[in-house]
């Protein structure tokens, strides 16, 4: 098949979409499939294949991202010949949902969306000189429109979807979640990771790697952190990624007194620094609440290192407790309790983490390739397997 997809955010841009549109690029192409990605260009781009880059604009309170030209982007669409694709699959929405919606509908093509992120919870850190009931409401009359404007939808985890039904979405939902590329997952050398950042190899580490943002409840981790010192006044808290709560944090950091407890290592090269990363940490921790599946937590686990984290939203789906990880409650005094005994112990770290390497490889991404396969053919031949794959959506 030829898949055509289009995206408001794509690598360099480091976050869970960027890592999804790639993972699914690349098993389509394993398994004989292409695709081309029409996303936004970056100052530094990727030279990956395969890519029509619109030039855009910066966004103000989120400089890492770029807002594409609508105009731009409609031409770069137009450029394209609609007999090389079989199926339109969207990834965000706004700019890159409507312009691909329009191009579908223009040459008859099926239209699928994946919705990756409840933009409900997002919104008012970005916007918050607007009232956040306003704001939420406008995030589900949006969803709600641009779903049922597509001929399916994806969701990566069984919240997404009972959220999407919340709103009123009627187009079929499906849920696949997010896979993992496991190859990129079974080495590491924590303990050159260390070495290079200057941690000694006793010294206790929770790491957290993902986007810096507002939503990821990084201030709640700063506050378990400042709990933990208490009985291990040595701890370490790792913080691998860039975002645009970085510098909120930094001062919580120096007003907390935790400037020796808490290293901002930024971005992270992904095919071997980030996995020394995971493994120098002695757990991994997350405490998002907004998550629609929660992808780094399946990394965490593919490496052998444990996992403690919140189960909320997406992660419930990921989370089972003693596969991989311990799950925590919602307060500071129980995470830390939780949290503590695997970084004093490290042999109880890596039985649990022994449980997660089993438990990860089965969320691999020539799962989801086949899943999403099965979607698309089902939507570009909807005589022979539609009726048989919308009653598996709303079952």
């Amino acid at each position: 098949m030829h898949i055509l997809m289009v995206s408001d955010v794509y690598f360099p841009r480091v976050n869970g979409v960027s890592t999804s549109i790639q993972t699914l690029r690349q098993a389509l192409a394993a398994a004989g499939h292409s695709s081309v990605l029409v996303a936004p260009d970056y100052p530094v781009a990727t030279g990956e294949a395969g890519i029509v880059r619109v030039p855009g604009w910066q966004i103000p309170r989120d400089p890492e991202d770029r807002l594409m030209h609508s105009r731009a982007l409609a031409a770069a669409l137009d450029r394209l010949d609609p007999g090389d694709f079989d199926l339109v699959h969207i990834h965000t929405p706004f700019l890159a949902h409507r312009a691909g919606v329009r191009w579908a509908r223009k040459h008859g093509l099926p239209c699928v969306e994946t919705y990756h992120t409840l933009f409900e919870e997002y919104f008012h850190h970005y916007l918050p000189f607007l009232p956040k009931s306003w704001l939420a409401a406008a995030a589900r009359m949006i969803s709600r429109k641009e779903c049922d404007g597509v001929s399916a939808v994806i969701a990566p985890s069984s919240a997404m979807k009972n959220a999407l039904l919340a709103y009123g979405v009627h187009s079929p939902i499906h849920i696949i979640p997010t896979g993992l590329r496991l190859a990129d997952f079974s080495n590491c050398d924590g303990p050159a990771f260390r070495a290079r950042h200057g941690i000694s190899p006793e010294r206790p580490v929770m790491a957290y790697v993902g986007r810096v943002a507002f939503e990821k409840n990084l201030d709640f981790l700063l506050r378990v952190t400042e709990r933990v010192r208490r009985d291990l006044p040595d701890v370490l808290f790792v913080i691998a990624g860039e975002g645009p709560a970085r510098a909120s944090l930094e001062r919580a950091v120096a007003k907390r007194g935790l400037t020796n407890n808490v290293r901002f290592v930024g971005y992270l090269e992904r095919s071997t620094e980030l996995p020394a990363c995971y493994c120098a940490a002695d757990a991994f921790v997350f405490a998002s609440k907004t998550e629609t599946q929660g992808l780094v937590l399946l990394e965490a686990m593919a490496l052998g290192v444990p996992v403690v984290g919140l189960a909320e939203m997406g992660t419930k789906d990921v989370l089972q407790e003693g596969a991989g990880c311990r799950i925590a409650p919602d307060d500071v005094a129980g995470f830390a309790g939780i949290l503590k005994p695997l970084l004093c112990d490290r042999s109880a770290g890596q039985a649990l983490g022994e449980a997660g390497k089993s438990y990860a490889a089965g969320w691999s991404e020539t799962k989801m390739e086949s899943e999403i396969l099965r979607l698309y053919q089902s939507l570009v031949s909807p005589k022979n397997s539609e009726r048989d794959y919308a009653l598996a959506a709303v079952s």
